[in-house]
């Protein structure tokens, strides 16, 4: 591999999702509301004197000071989202939140980065019945 070829791989590694849209949109999560919902799958570990919650399946990569949370949902508009970094599960508080939404055109949000669609496996599958 060429320095040229090598330079070219790195910096396309590192660009992360797509930013090309004119709208970029995350799916989040709310972690609050995984308290709220008793999800399973949430974690909690005490350092140095304080309570940090994560998520298991880490559909959320981030573990979260407890009680900055609880004072964040005492208060107006509440503590908010954060980015997922995996598919939410059904029992998830997600959405999908727009930047720079004054740029949007007619069809929105299009981020390939949503793991929507399975890589490598059909979407669906056909089943014929002959009768």
């Amino acid at each position: 591999m060429s320095a040229r070829t090598s330079a070219r791989a790195s910096t396309q590694a590192w660009r992360g999702p797509c930013r090309r849209c004119g709208v970029h949109c995350d799916k989040v999560v709310y972690p609050a509301s995984c308290l709220a919902r008793s999800c399973p799958f949430v974690y909690a570990y005490e350092d140095h004197g304080h309570t940090y919650i994560g998520c298991m399946q880490k559909v959320f990569a981030v573990e979260i000071d407890l009680a900055m949370l609880e004072a964040a949902e005492a208060r107006r508009p509440g503590f908010g989202a954060v980015r997922a970094t995996r598919k939410p599960l059904p029992m998830c508080h997600s959405e999908v939140e727009p930047c720079y939404e004054n740029r949007a055109d007619e069809l929105g949000c299009v981020n390939p980065e949503f793991f929507e669609l399975p890589v490598g496996r059909p979407t669906f599958r056909v089943f014929a019945r002959l009768t």
